[in-house]
């Protein structure tokens, strides 16, 4: 009978002498296996095949938990009990696997039992005493090696999906941002009693001490080569010409010494946040890469941050997602009894940004929603490209129009448009399609006079009576004036 044995090392193939322990107990079993001279007595080595490296082991393994038959242990197999002719049935502890190996190779598969089991522990205990040029510590550390690949495997875990590298990253970020500003605000207020009107003239940090650590004392502005250090000339000739007319104090060389060890400082840490941007893009494009597309890298690295991983954050609902961050405004908003957030960190991803004020609760729903599905690929999947990522976020931008052409249609409301209808000729034989010019289409319709109602027309009819009235009674005063003049 044919024992197969997988180990660390390899596949080994024992052949069974006593064929008595098959039907002995455990205990007796275990007495035959006490020492290596007795195991070595009870069982011998056929056939060994090592494995050249951890990957090659750790393939093997992943075939041998599936209970499939792989190319290594179906050619050892095949050169050692097929080609070989051996018709000793073969004993293995996986009842999948050696029923697959009886279906490709034909190779007869003895019932697994007790005794079997006994016998292969028993082997196992004195393994490098019955297989030559093995070393028992060199299987402790193959056992090892191959314990941690099968693990990584099994995670999917990748010594470059370490989320942990990208909160600490991220928090750096923010601390260099603050010390920056700090530090640049020093230096601008500490040369401006020196050198004022620069500060106004060059406005960027960076630029500001590179011309600092370059001129030094304002005197030397006129002698000074500004082009080094990136700076336009236009902004040359302006500090050139404000040193002239500087309003500031003299300063002694040690001040300036102090002043230029700021400066460097500055320059340093800039170029260090530079760099550390950068990493932390590439951490970002290999841990989450749908995650960060949707919303760049910065965003995903706090939202991650914010969860504590990026796991936890694939376990957050999309309505923890949307409010991720603004905790403090959400429970101040249920104590009082208000509105609550409609956005968090997510406020300042670009698509969010981009929307207007009304929608950017609409937007930022929509978009917490794919980000959550985003998380859970990138946190269980395999994935490299952003191919999820690039989906989701054009139907975002799609809903994000739909929802401004909405809004433009409920702003314009009620306002008259234009008739689009087709254009249709009219037939030669109406008024003003007729093939020659046609006067009577220029003539004007007059508008058909509206009817009055009874009760103006009757008011209409009485002034003019009592105007008349009115005229009869001044004439007859008239006449009677005049007959006695004629009397006298």
């Amino acid at each position: 009978m044919l024992l197969l044995l997988e180990t660390p090392a390899g596949y080994a193939l024992f052949s069974l002498k006593n064929k008595k322990l098959l039907k002995a107990d455990a205990d007796s079993i275990y007495e035959q296996f006490k020492e290596s001279t007795d195991a070595a007595r009870q069982v011998s080595l056929t056939a060994f095949h090592k494995f050249k490296d951890t990957k090659d082991a750790m393939e093997a393994c992943t075939e041998l938990t599936e209970g499939t038959v792989g190319k290594s242990l179906k050619k050892f197999l095949k050169k050692n009990i097929v080609d070989a002719g051996v018709a000793d049935n073969l004993a293995v502890l996986d009842k999948t696997l050696g029923g697959n190996i009886n279906k490709k190779l034909g190779i007869e598969i003895s019932v697994l039992s007790d005794g079997v089991k006994e016998i292969m522990r028993g082997i196992r205990m004195h393994l490098t005493a019955l297989i030559d040029g093995l070393d028992e510590d060199e299987v402790k550390s193959m056992s090892l090696g191959l314990a941690h690949t099968l693990s990584r495997f099994k995670l999917k875990f990748s010594p470059d999906k370490v989320d942990t590298m990208i909160i600490q990253a991220v928090g750096l970020l923010d601390d260099l941002d603050k010390e920056l500003n700090n530090f640049a605000m020093r230096l601008r207020e500490w040369y401006g009693w020196h050198f004022p009107e620069m500060g106004k003239i060059v406005t960027e940090n960076l630029a500001y001490a590179k011309v600092v650590k370059l001129m030094g004392l304002k005197t030397k502005a006129k002698d000074t080569d500004l082009s080094k250090v990136g700076v336009p000339e236009e902004i040359q000739d302006e500090v050139r010409a404000a040193a002239e007319t500087s309003m500031g104090t003299e300063i002694t060389d040690e001040d300036l010494n102090n002043i230029n060890t700021l400066a460097e400082r500055v320059i340093e840490l800039t170029e260090y946040r530079a760099s550390l941007a950068e990493y932390l893009k590439l951490r970002m494009s290999a841990i989450a890469p749908n995650l960060t597309y949707m919303v760049g890298e910065l965003v995903g690295a706090r939202l991650i941050s914010q969860a504590g991983s990026l796991m936890s954050l694939a376990k957050h609902p999309s309505s923890t997602v949307q409010i991720l961050g603004a905790e403090k405004a959400l429970f101040r908003a249920l104590k009082t009894k208000k509105q609550t957030p409609k956005y968090g960190l997510i406020y300042h991803a670009s698509l969010v940004g981009q929307s207007a004020p009304a929608l950017k609760g609409k937007i930022s729903r929509v978009l917490a929603a794919k980000l959550s599905l985003c998380c859970r690929v990138d946190a269980l999947g395999d994935q490299v490209e952003p191919s999820l990522g690039k989906e989701y976020k054009e139907y975002v931008e799609k809903r994000l129009a739909t929802l401004e052409e909405s809004g433009m249609r409920s702003l314009t409301k009620g306002i008259s448009k234009p008739g689009q209808g087709k254009y249709e000729k009219q037939a030669a034989s109406t008024k003003s399609g007729s093939a020659q010019y046609s006067k009577d289409a220029d003539a004007v319709e007059e508008p058909v006079p509206k009817k009055r109602k009874k009760s103006e027309a009757a008011e209409g009819e009485e002034a003019p009576k009592k105007k008349k009235r009115k005229a009869s009674a001044e004439e007859a005063a008239e006449e009677e004036e005049e007959v006695p003049k004629k009397k006298k």
